[in-house]
């Protein structure tokens, strides 16, 4: 299916595509399961920056907030 063919199909079918599309990716990834040694290693990284308060976060609302400011136009 060429891109413009997926651009008439109306959004119903395009939604049910891209569900079709999900549920196939999820069931290939509880396939493989396993987590590969160097997003372990970013995870803690990120955890210990955060225990340690060099890092800090944000509530979502918060930052969704500071987002949506940061990439307003004009």
């Amino acid at each position: 299916m060429s891109n413009q063919d997926l651009a008439e199909l109306p959004i119903a079918e395009k939604l049910r595509m891209m569900e079709s599309l999900w549920d196939s990716l999820l069931h290939e990834a509880q396939g493989n399961q396993a987590v590969p040694e160097w997003h372990k290693d970013v995870l803690s990284e990120r955890a210990s920056r955060l225990d340690s308060g060099v890092e800090v976060s944000s509530p979502w609302e918060e930052a969704k907030r500071r987002i949506r400011q940061q990439t307003e136009v004009g």
